[in-house]
C-alpha cells in the first residue's frame, strides 16, 4: 500500500478496520476465538486481509486495525503473511461496541495528525466490486474535510429485514446526500415500501471523518464515552506489535454503536450511495448469494459431491460431503461439527450457540485446530486421562517455558527438528525419535530451523485442560 506523509491529499485518511466479532452467524466455521474476519471462505484471503486489499492503489496512512486481547496473534499474524504489520494493532481491553472503538482509534491518529481523517471499516464485509468502493472514499473526503460526518449507504437489491436504512435527504456536494434520518430495521411489508417508494439505503457501518469532529461529537452528545476513552488512550504503550490502552479506565466505558452514541444526532451527517456488491456476510445464506454457483445454484466448498441438489450450500473442511435429494440447504462440516439447517430457518444458527454456551461446549469457543503465536495444534483423539495433539511450530517460533502439575508428555517428531528443554538438559530431537516430559519438569519447545516442526503429542494424567500450565518465561507476552 502507498504511504504518503505530506499534502492536503488521500495520504491524510487514516483506515481504521474494526476486527471484533464474536464468532455466531457463522458458526461452526466461526467461533468466539475464530470469528469470521478471520477466515477465508472458500478465497485465498481472509475477509480481514481482502479489506487491505480493496485499499490497495489508494494513497493513504498507514492502516489501524482495533481487535481484542484473544484475537491479536490471528490478526498479528494475518497482517505480518501480507507485509501490512507495522505496530498497527490496537487492542480492546474489551469489548465496548464500535462508538467507543473508534474514539479509541481517533485519540491515537490525532497523535500523528491533528488534520487526521479516519475511514473506518468493518472487517468482516465483502465487496465485489474494488473500484467502485474507491470512487466513493474518494468522494468522501473533501466532505469529510469540511466537517462532515459521512456514512456510506449500500443501494438495496431487495426488500431486507436484516439492515438498518438511511433515508437520504437533500443532495450535496459530489453525488452525496443529507442524511434524513436513520431508521432502525423494518418490518418486511415497511422495507418493501421503502424498495419502492426509493431513497432509502441500508446502513453499510462504514464511515469516513475528521478524527477531531467525531470526537467533538462524541464529547458533546456522550461525555462519559468520551472521558473513558481520552483517559483510557493517554496511558496508551507499544507492546511488540500492539498499541495497548488502559484497561481499568476503559472498563467505566459505556457500551454503544457509533450509530446510537454519534450518528443519529450529529450536526451535520452526509450519505454517499454505493453499488458495489456489498454484503456483510451475515448468515450462510448471505455467504451463498455472494459465493460463485454451479448450474443448480450450489455454491460448495471442498470435497463436494451433490446429486439431485438445488440451490445449496455445502462447505467441506475435511473429508468427503456427499448430498443427494436436497433443496435449499446449508451444510457446513468441520472437524468436529456438522451443522445442517434449511437456508430459510439459517438465522437461527444464533440459537445453537447459544446452547453450547449454556452447556459449556467448546464448540462455541475454538475449534479442533488452535491457532498460536508460534503455530498450532489440532486435537486428534481424548479419552480418560490421555489427550493426542498434532503441533506445528513455524520456523524460528518457541512455546513458552513452562511446567504442568498434573499431566506428562511424549513428543515424537514427524519432520523437522526440535530443541527441546526439560530442567537444565537440552538436546535436538530430529524425525522418528521421541522425548518424554514428566510431571513438575520445567520444559521448553522451540523450532530452529527454516522448515514448519511437526510433532505428536501424548498427554497423560488425571487433569489435561488449557489451564495447567505455569508459564516460566514468554516471548508473546502471555502470562
Amino acid at each position: 500500500m502507498e504511504l504518503q506523509e505530506t499534502g492536503n491529499s488521500m495520504s491524510s485518511i487514516t483506515p481504521v478496520v474494526m476486527a471484533g466479532g464474536s464468532g455466531t452467524r457463522l458458526w461452526p466455521l466461526s467461533r468466539a476465538l475464530y470469528p469470521k474476519q478471520f477466515l477465508k471462505l472458500g478465497q485465498d484471503e481472509t475477509l480481514l486481509q481482502q479489506v487491505f486489499r480493496r485499499l490497495e492503489g489508494l494513497s493513504l496512512s498507514n492502516p489501524l486495525v482495533i481487535c481484542n486481547e484473544e484475537h491479536r496473534f490471528l490478526a498479528a499474524e494475518q497482517l505480518r503473511a501480507m507485509g501490512e504489520l507495522n505496530h498497527n494493532i490496537l487492542l480492546e481491553p474489551q469489548g465496548k461496541n464500535t462508538a467507543p472503538a473508534v474514539a479509541l482509534a481517533a485519540f491515537a491518529a490525532l497523535r500523528s495528525d491533528p488534520e487526521a481523517v479516519l475511514l473506518v471499516l468493518a472487517s468482516d464485509h465483502i465487496i465485489q466490486e474494488k473500484a467502485a468502493f474507491q470512487h466513493v472514499v474518494e468522494q468522501a473526503l473533501p466532505l469529510a474535510q469540511r466537517g462532515e460526518l459521512v456514512t456510506f449507504g449500500i443501494v438495496p437489491s431487495h426488500p431486507e429485514t436484516g439492515y438498518g436504512y438511511i433515508k437520504q435527504g437533500t443532495p450535496i456536494d459530489g453525488g452525496a446526500y443529507k442524511v434524513e434520518r436513520f431508521v432502525e430495521k423494518p418490518q418486511a411489508s415497511v422495507a418493501e415500501e421503502y424498495l419502492v417508494e426509493g431513497g432509502y439505503l441500508w446502513n453499510s457501518g462504514m464511515f469516513v471523518f475528521k478524527a477531531s469532529t467525531y470526537l467533538n461529537e462524541l464529547e458533546r452528545q456522550r461525555p462519559e464515552i468520551y472521558a473513558a476513552c481520552k483517559a483510557a488512550s493517554s496511558a496508551e504503550s507499544p507492546d511488540m506489535d500492539f498499541i495497548r490502552v488502559n484497561a481499568e479506565a476503559f472498563a467505566e466505558c459505556p457500551d454503544e454503536s457509533i450509530d446510537y452514541a454519534v450518528m443519529e444526532n450529529a450536526s451535520s451527517t452526509a450519505v454517499i450511495p454505493l453499488d458495489a456488491g456489498w454484503s456483510d456476510i451475515g448468515s450462510w445464506s448471505a455467504l451463498w448469494e455472494v459465493t460463485e454457483q454451479d448450474v443448480d445454484g450450489n455454491a460448495t466448498v471442498g470435497d463436494v459431491i451433490a446429486q439431485n441438489t438445488q440451490n445449496s450450500y455445502l462447505y467441506a473442511e475435511s473429508g468427503l460431503l456427499a448430498t443427494v435429494g436436497l433443496q435449499d440447504i446449508v451444510v457446513v462440516q468441520t472437524k468436529d461439527a456438522v451443522l445442517v439447517a434449511d437456508k430459510a430457518s439459517i438465522q437461527d444458527v444464533k440459537s445453537i450457540v447459544n446452547t453450547l454456551k449454556t452447556e459449556n461446549r467448546p464448540e462455541c469457543r475454538s475449534h479442533r485446530e488452535v491457532y498460536r503465536p508460534w503455530g498450532k495444534y489440532d486435537s486428534v483423539d481424548a479419552g480418560q486421562r490421555y489427550q493426542v495433539k498434532r503441533i506445528t511450530v513455524k520456523p524460528g517460533e518457541k512455546l513458552s517455558v513452562q511446567m504442568h502439575h498434573h499431566r506428562a508428555e511424549h513428543w515424537i517428531v514427524v519432520s523437522g527438528t526440535a530443541n527441546v528443554t526439560i530442567d537444565d538438559q537440552t538436546r535436538l530431537v530430529t524425525e522418528n525419535q521421541s522425548v518424554y516430559i514428566p510431571v513438575g519438569s520445567v520444559h521448553a519447545l522451540e523450532n530452529p530451523g527454516i522448515i514448519p516442526l511437526e510433532l505428536i503429542e501424548v498427554q497423560s494424567g488425571p487433569y489435561l485442560g488449557e489451564d495447567d500450565i505455569v508459564r516460566f518465561e514468554d516471548r508473546y507476552g502471555r502470562g
